[in-house]
């Protein structure tokens, strides 16, 4: 009998994870792992106390017309890294690893594309996890280091700002 990775291990706990998700878009599930123990999980839904999606029957989004990937700020849901980290003491998870998997809500399939959100991003960069692994596939995944996420600053504004006006 052939092992199971350890990637794969957690992802497929990760994946258990999104099933408690109420996002009728799209649904994550987030674990973080440190030194080979469980710190904490996390799946999109909205916070607590209020109504989910799923027990609204719609997604304010998509009552919006809001495309994917555009004003997270609308959304009802606080994203599963969010809850994941929330959930820790920074003190437990520096240095580790965050475990991300995404599927469709409508057909269940996996998202060969999932990552994290700009905002998700910015936590998990503050949060001290060193790197983000994301199931592609039942057996594939990427593996991002966070100081990858730190270099590739995507809100990094010139230092002139009158060359954003200058190159029109």
């Amino acid at each position: 009998m052939e092992r199971i990775s350890k990637e794969n291990y957690y992802l497929d706990i990760a994946q258990t994870v999104l099933e408690r998700a109420t996002c009728l878009r799209r649904v994550y599930g987030a674990i973080i792992v440190n030194n080979d123990e469980i710190i904490s999980t996390g799946y999109n839904g909205a916070p607590r106390g209020r109504a989910n999606c799923v027990d609204m029957g719609y997604c304010s989004r998509e009552a919006m017309r809001v495309p994917r990937g555009e004003r997270y700020e609308l959304c009802r849901s606080v994203h599963a890294e969010a809850n994941a980290i929330i959930s820790a003491a920074r003190r437990d998870i520096v240095g580790g690893t965050l475990y991300l998997v995404g599927r469709d809500a409508r057909t269940g399939e996996l998202l060969p594309d999932a990552t994290s959100c700009a905002m998700c991003r910015r936590l998990v960069i503050n949060s001290g996890l060193e790197r983000v692994v994301i199931r592609r596939t039942r057996t594939e995944f990427d593996v991002v280091m966070v100081s990858d996420w730190v270099e590739e600053d995507d809100l990094q504004v010139p230092r002139d700002p009158d060359a954003i006006f200058n190159q029109q």
